[in-house]
């Protein structure tokens, strides 16, 4: 059931096998073809970008982490030589792991490997992409990458992927050196990418969004936000120094005025590049369970997209703008 795949140079009208291997040719298996997935991406498929190389999980180091323009991750594994079943066990496992990681963990590997972060990469890499309305790691995919494929391993890839569309493929590469010194490299996919994809979305958790408010009583609330604006995230951050304090400053805060401050402190080299932290931003006020941000945080929705945020109407037993500057106050005090 192992796919071969040979090649053939011309030579003066006549079919010249060449099968030089990588080793005959003075190239290490791995570490080239590592150069060469790292340097085009597009080896392992059309619609993926590579965030980070030797990416540490709980089971040890994933060759590469990619994601897609649809915001799933994909995890690569390379093996020397033929592919065995065992690649494919400790896939799984990695992408178990993987499948836990939040946006911000995914950005900073991303922002590590690339020098930019998640959502630079994925506006800049694919075009017409909306990252407000982008769920990322919504499902994991996983590439196995060989120059052979093991047979048992490609009954159960396709046994996985027909019988229960988990979104599992492999990739064989073979390697050719012509007669005239040209080098050629030759890929075979056990599961065309179109249809791979399609599994993709078949599998794809639900992430939850609401724009409905939190109802907590004031000593909660107060907690779950300080406990949330706390954190050293990137996003959490942006909300503690920046969106909170201009929603206490101004009635209303238009995107183009987060965006106008972003350019202005430095965080967004220009008004594209300050959008994506925005929609970010944004993304993080619609996850279901952070209700107790909306519960001070009120805003207008259209075609799913947010925008004039302002501090919520005051509650008839507590003033919300009085709960946010003393939150805003205690993690600046340090208390």
């Amino acid at each position: 059931m192992s796919r071969q795949v040979r090649v053939w140079e011309i030579q003066d009208g006549k079919l010249v096998s060449v099968e030089t291997s990588m080793d005959e040719a003075g190239r290490k298996e791995v570490e080239h073809l590592e150069a060469w997935l790292a340097d085009n991406p597009a080896l392992l498929g059309d619609d993926l970008i590579i965030i980070g190389e030797q990416v540490q999980t709980r089971s040890g180091p994933l060759d590469f982490l990619a994601i897609d323009s649809d915001g799933n991750t994909v995890i690569v594994e390379l093996k020397r030589g033929r592919l065995p079943r065992e690649a494919l066990a400790q896939a799984l496992d990695y992408a178990a792991d993987v499948a836990e990681w939040d946006v911000d963990r995914l950005d900073a590997i991303c922002t590590k490997w690339r020098e930019e972060s998640l959502d630079t990469a994925l506006s800049d890499s694919f075009e017409d992409i909306d990252l407000e309305q982008v769920s990322i790691n919504a499902s994991q995919r996983i590439i196995l990458v060989g120059s052979d494929i093991d047979d048992s391993l490609q009954r159960m890839i396709e046994w996985l992927s027909d019988g229960f569309g988990v979104p599992v493929n492999a990739v064989q590469f073979t390697y050719a050196k012509t007669s005239g010194g040209a080098e050629l490299l030759a890929s075979s996919m056990i599961i065309p990418e179109e249809l791979a994809k399609e599994r993709t979305v078949r599998h794809r958790k639900k992430i939850e969004m609401s724009d409905e408010p939190g109802d907590y009583e004031e000593g909660e609330l107060m907690e779950r936000l300080g406990k949330y604006l706390s954190q050293t995230r990137e996003t959490a951050r942006r909300l503690r120094e920046l969106m909170l304090p201009m929603c206490l400053e101004h009635e209303i805060v238009t995107r183009d005025m987060l965006k106008e401050e972003l350019v202005k402190r430095g965080e967004a080299k220009d008004e594209g590049r300050a959008g994506t932290i925005v929609s970010t931003i944004s993304r993080e006020l619609g996850l279901r369970n952070n209700d107790f941000l909306r519960q001070v945080v009120a805003y207008h929705v259209e075609e799913g997209h947010r925008d004039d945020y302002r501090i919520r109407k005051d509650n008839r037993d507590y003033h919300y703008r009085q709960v946010v500057e003393q939150v805003l106050h205690s993690l600046d005090s340090g208390q």
